[in-house]
């Protein structure tokens, strides 16, 4: 089964943007070096086919709701604009960096039509 698990000890299957956005979004955050403290998010695609449109849409929209899931404690208030931009810079960067590390072209081209700055679609060696 494949599985992109936010964690440091699984560098291969890591989104670490969650835990990037996460330190970039809160200024100067310590992280352990286990990081057993930092949110982790797990989303599993063993069951989609990244070669097609439609499994890449399939696991951009679970990296789109783990990245929101695991960022939510900036969003405290949405007339808080501090926090409402620490919330969109995290989820934005956790997103980012998870389908940079899962390195598919079709994901990655399912992310360049959602956002504003590509991403260059490069296949990373496995």
């Amino acid at each position: 089964m494949k599985t992109l698990l936010a964690s440091a000890k699984h560098p291969h299957l890591v989104t670490a943007a969650i835990f990037g956005a996460l330190a970039l979004g809160c200024g100067a955050v310590s992280i352990a070096a286990d990081r057993s403290d930092v949110p982790q998010a797990v989303v599993k695609f063993g069951d989609l086919n990244l070669s097609n449109p439609q499994g890449a849409a399939t696991l951009y929209n679970r990296i789109v709701f783990a990245a929101h899931e695991v960022c939510k404690s900036f969003d405290a208030d949405i007339r808080d604009l501090v926090s409402h931009a620490q919330l969109n810079a995290c989820v934005h960067m956790a997103i980012t960096d998870a389908v940079t590390k899962v390195g598919q072209a079709e994901l990655i081209a399912v992310y360049n039509t959602r956002n504003r700055q590509p991403l260059p679609i490069t296949v990373a060696a496995r």
